[in-house]
C-alpha cells in the first residue's frame, strides 16, 4: 500500500475477526479501502484533486492460519467529505469474507485519537445506539491501531449495508 515516497503518517492496523464463541477466524480475508493523507482517493472517480500516486488506497490480507490475526501497514487517512459536504472523520473501510459468511461484510474503523473529528462525523452521528459506536473505534498503541471485528455477541461490530 505504501512505499518510501508515500506521504503521510505511517501506521499499522492489527486485529482479528472474532466469531460468536470468541474464537478468531483463521480463514478470513480482509480487504481495506481508504483515502490518502490529504483525504483523496486513488480512483478515476476522484474529482477533487490528484491523489498521492505512491499510495494504492487499498490492501488485502488473509488472517493468519494459527493466530487469526491480520495486519496492514498503511498511512493515516485524511478527512473526506460526506455526500452533503460535511467532513467525515479519518476512517478505513473494511470488507470481510470467510467460510460461513455468504456475503461480504462491510464496516469501518475510526481512529481512537481523533476524538473531535469522530464526534463531528456524519456517519457516526447517525448511529442510533450510541453505545455501539465504540465497536468502530480502534485504540492507538504507539504507531499501531488494534481493531478486532466481532461477528456476534455483546461486542458485535456495526456492519453497514453498502
Amino acid at each position: 500500500m505504501v512505499n518510501s515516497n508515500t506521504k503521510g503518517d505511517r501506521v499499522t492496523i492489527r486485529g482479528r475477526v472474532i466469531d460468536g464463541t470468541g474464537a478468531p477466524l483463521k480463514d478470513a480475508l480482509i480487504e481495506i479501502w481508504q483515502a490518502d493523507a490529504q483525504g483523496l482517493y486513488n480512483s478515476p472517480a476522484e474529482i477533487r484533486g490528484d491523489a498521492d500516486p505512491h499510495f494504492t488506497g487499498w490492501g488485502r490480507c488473509p488472517s493468519h492460519m494459527e493466530t487469526g490475526e491480520f495486519e496492514f501497514r498503511t498511512i493515516k487517512p485524511g478527512r473526506v467529505p460526506y455526500y452533503d459536504g460535511l467532513l467525515q472523520a479519518p476512517h478505513i473501510t473494511f470488507w470481510i469474507v470467510a467460510r460461513g459468511i455468504n456475503i461480504g461484510l462491510h464496516t469501518r474503523m475510526y481512529f481512537g485519537d481523533e476524538e473531535s473529528a469522530n464526534a463531528e462525523d456524519p456517519v457516526l452521528r447517525r448511529i442510533e445506539h450510541k453505545s455501539r459506536v465504540r465497536t468502530l473505534i480502534a485504540p492507538r498503541q504507539g504507531d499501531t491501531y488494534q481493531f478486532d471485528v466481532h461477528l456476534q455477541g455483546d461486542r458485535e461490530t456495526i456492519f453497514f449495508d453498502i
